[in-house]
């Protein structure tokens, strides 16, 4: 007898979401595919708050629905996920987060869409409940196939896709165990380096992504380090990828523009003197090894002071540079020539001796006032004659004192 195949398996990893996940469960029993055509796999990661007794009602409820696992808490959710990937059935798997919800339709379109279009990978639509940020842009529309350098999906690499389950077990894509915090962005950039198809779904609030009201679920014990190795992970990934130059660089300038700079800002000065030396040295490689001039050159001011700092060593400037924000905010722009600069303390200062380049923000505004009605040829014409005039008295100054002198 052949066994069922369900459409899609859903993969939670549970450590202590009580109460949060009884909201998660009640979307999945009530999910219009049917229970059918789908799986749960809750793998609980050692809970100690209830999460356990709640899977097991749930389970005892919906017989057949429900396959549960408990293990010793592993701390992080790597371990967990890969257990559940292991034992997911499905021709599909859509990994959940314990503290999330779906909508009611949410697995029956998110099938249906990605056996019509023969997706590889399928991205629906985000959003935050209790103030939880998603991901921007990359659910401005419904696309049937999206990349790297035509869409937002650099920033896009969290797990909370639908993911071919052929796909990820023929490329053994799994989550580092090592790691303690951001162990799906590389298997995610995995799986989207492999896909042959990905598309994103944003016609119907598919996954709800919840904002704990302690905040737990986004402040994590991880430290500066951990999400550096994290990043570390991603970015080698990416090195062993065939992934055409411009792509590639999406890819990196999400993480220089916005990840690595992040590890730079207040809380970093709340760090031991020898931890921000390491941090600062740590990144300083990382950018050397990884972050390109071209890329460098497309971020904005802020993030190339900090990683410019940081490849130099230079801590104390590094943090005047993060009190001097935590004061002031974002520094104005100040007009030099034909250019504006980002008028930060350190700007033309002449110990560090940083190149103009760092603070430029663009060109400068045309010219105002009277110029605008002044032809260009003519103000050009203008400044020839003023040179020659200051030429002509500095030469009959010189004249003047020769003949002094004798």
């Amino acid at each position: 007898m052949t066994e069922h195949v369900p459409d899609v398996s859903v993969v939670i990893a549970v450590h202590d979401t009580m109460p949060y996940l009884t909201a998660c469960l009640d979307s999945l029993v009530g999910q219009s595919i049917g229970h059918r055509r789908m799986e749960v796999v809750a793998v609980d990661d050692g809970s100690s708050d209830g999460s356990t007794e709640e899977l097991a009602r749930y389970a005892a409820a919906h017989p057949g629905l429900f396959r549960t696992l408990r293990q010793p808490a592993s701390g992080g959710p790597a371990k967990p996920t890969n257990r559940g990937t292991e034992l997911a059935r499905g021709r599909y798997l859509l990994y959940l987060g314990a503290d999330d919800w779906l909508g009611s339709e949410a697995l029956e379109r998110m099938v249906d869409a990605a056996d019509r279009w023969d997706s590889d990978v399928l991205i629906p639509k985000q959003v935050g409940e209790h103030g939880r940020i998603v991901p921007q842009g990359i659910f401005d529309r419904t696309a049937e196939r999206v990349g790297f350098t035509d869409s937002a999906l650099a920033w896009a690499l969290g797990d909370t896709k639908l993911f071919r389950r052929d796909l990820v077990t023929n490329h053994g894509l799994r989550r580092r165990e090592d790691l303690v915090i951001h162990s799906d962005q590389p298997f995610t950039l995995g799986a989207l380096l492999h896909a042959r198809k990905v598309s994103v779904l944003a016609d119907y609030d598919y996954y709800h992504l919840v904002l704990r009201r302690d905040r737990s679920n986004v402040t994590h014990r991880a430290g500066p380090m951990d999400r550096l190795r994290g990043f570390t992970a991603a970015h080698e990934v990416l090195d062993r990828s065939t992934l055409p130059g411009p792509a590639r660089d999406a890819v990196r300038a999400r993480y220089f523009s916005w990840d690595v700079p992040q590890l730079l800002q207040a809380p970093f000065l709340d760090e031991p003197p020898a931890m921000q030396r390491r941090i600062v040295q740590e990144i300083g490689r990382f950018t050397e090894r990884h972050c390109s001039p071209a890329v460098f050159r497309t971020l904005p001011v802020p993030a190339r002071l900090r990683l410019a700092l940081a490849r130099r060593g230079e801590l104390l400037a590094l943090c005047d540079l993060i009190a001097w924000e935590q004061d002031h905010g974002e520094a104005a722009p100040v007009r030099r020539g034909a250019k504006l600069y980002a008028a930060y303390p350190m700007f033309r200062d002449r110990r560090l001796g940083l190149p103009d380049a760092l603070f430029e923000t663009g060109r400068a505004p045309g010219p105002d006032g009277w110029r605008r009605l002044v032809p260009a040829p003519l103000r050009r014409a203008r400044w020839a004659v003023k040179r020659a005039l200051r030429r002509a008295r500095r030469h009959g100054l010189a004249a003047a004192l020769k003949g002094t002198a004798r």
